[in-house]
């Protein structure tokens, strides 16, 4: 039987016990990203965050089918549907198609996503491949008198939905107050389903329907990719705290009505990265990217690390200075592990790495309580009492929940490099100290420190 876990509960605004629809698997999806720009490090906080989530569920003994959507069209400037459509507006800054730009953000999310050593969704589903889909859904909402048409754009009625407001807490239409007003809709809050030529007559990406030609709205998009893949009741939805106000309370309302049941038993969100600007504002410039961080000499591995030292639903303030300090950990770690590696002992201390292990995981499966688990991790890795066998099994083990090291075989060095060390290795065993120290410097200067042992060198990056 896998391990109970507990996660707290947006719906119920509690930490509940774990409990999936069918014992031992469980259905999740999570709110990918819009493929308009490159991600920024804000938003790929929260799919850290459900990495950590996934890991968790894995290491508790689940099996987990994880699905993520891809929105390529239908996401308007404003989450309450206003504003052009983001794909149109960045396929006419960049003189690009919105299929190219699509394809072109999609790749640099999963490269930043790779980066960030993020495991890849079970299933990505794209928005322009499951139009059909939406289609259906918003005709069947249609038929059961939840929406309505005008203008060939189909609404959702949220007037008849009485718990509407219930889940993001609305108190009153004043949370709508600063959206332009569309003389179309029935009540504030109602939200579009479908999109009408005539609105957006410049629209590039359209489609038939029963309503004319158009394009579907952001919030159907999840309801019906999530139903085909998962079903009509899956156990977890996931996406950023963002998503609280209007997102998520749509997407609830659409599709409890369309299937007539409750949607989503557990629903878990990420908090706010917030930006020290008033530090870093000259050096910005621009949207901060995992690029922006590496060209400032960072690894993307240094802000996994950083975001893991703060709760999911805490938010997490950001300066280089913060990170700085997360690199200089991380290195840390990375140096004591190539020191275990290669120290001979072989005997593991099993009562205390038992004990490291149970205060671990107690910690992680505590909502995913990943400061304390870290705590737990140096600890242990601190105790002079474990050996160096006991304390590289208990960090692979807390590393196959935390992924704050990738596995050896995704570090590889360049040909070039690879030469230098075999050159300098060749330097020593002719005795050419000067000749090994030279090539020693060369190799710092890119970035890789050597230390040598008795039987070879090992290297790891700076």
């Amino acid at each position: 039987m896998p391990e109970q876990v507990k996660l707290f509960n947006t719906l119920s605004r509690t930490v509940e016990v774990f409990k999936p629809i069918v014992d031992g698997r469980v259905s999740m999806y999570a709110c990918g990203p819009t493929v308009y720009s490159f991600a920024h490090i804000g938003n790929l906080r929260t799919y850290i965050f459900e990495d950590l989530l996934r890991r968790v569920l894995a290491k508790a003994g689940y099996e987990v089918n994880h699905v993520m959507n891809i929105t390529d069209v239908g996401h308007l400037q404003s989450d309450t549907d206003e504003g052009e459509d983001k794909m149109e507006v960045a396929a006419r800054k960049q003189q690009k198609s919105p299929w190219e730009i699509a394809k072109f953000y999609e790749e640099a999310f999963f490269k930043d996503c790779k980066e960030l050593n993020i495991l890849m969704p079970d299933i990505i589903c794209r928005a322009t491949e499951h139009i059909q889909e939406m289609i259906a859904m918003v005709k069947t909402l249609e038929e059961k008198g939840f929406a309505y048409v005008v203008d060939g754009n189909v609404y959702y009625d949220t007037s008849k939905f009485p718990t509407y407001k219930d889940f993001g807490k609305l108190e009153s239409s004043e949370d709508h107050s600063r959206v332009e007003k569309d003389e179309r809709k029935r009540n504030p809050e109602d939200f579009v389903l479908w999109f009408s030529q005539s609105k957006y007559p410049n629209q590039i990406m359209k489609w038939e329907s029963p309503w004319g030609i158009g394009f579907p709205g952001w919030h159907i998009e999840c309801s019906a990719m999530a139903a085909k893949y998962l079903g009509e009741h899956f156990d977890i939805h996931t996406g950023g705290i963002d998503h609280i106000p209007v997102h998520h309370p749509n997407e609830i309302a659409q599709s409890e009505a369309c299937f007539g049941c409750k949607w989503v038993n557990y629903w878990l969100h990420g908090e706010f990265l917030i930006l020290d600007k008033g530090k870093m504002s000259k050096s910005l410039g621009g949207t901060l990217t995992v690029e922006t961080l590496k060209e400032n000499g960072f690894d993307p591995m240094h802000f996994r690390y950083l975001c893991l030292n703060a709760h999911y639903r805490s938010q997490l303030k950001f300066s280089y200075e913060s990170l700085e300090a997360a690199k200089n950990a991380y290195e840390t770690l990375k140096n004591k592990i190539q020191d275990w590696k290669s120290e001979k002992d072989s005997e593991i201390t099993h009562d205390l790495l038992a004990k490291y292990k149970e205060e671990f995981l107690n910690a992680m499966f505590d909502d995913l309580n990943a400061p304390v688990a870290m705590s737990v991790l140096w600890t242990a890795l601190r105790d002079d009492s474990m050996s160096s066998s006991a304390k590289l099994a208990f960090f692979n083990e807390a590393n196959e929940v935390l992924g704050i090291m990738k596995d050896e075989q995704s570090e590889f060095l360049p040909k070039e490099l690879e030469d230098l060390i075999k050159a300098r290795e060749t330097a020593r065993k002719e005795k050419n100290w000067k000749l090994a120290d030279e090539i020693r410097g060369k190799l710092l200067e890119n970035g890789i420190i050597i230390k040598d042992r008795e039987n070879g060198t090992d290297w790891f990056r700076k």
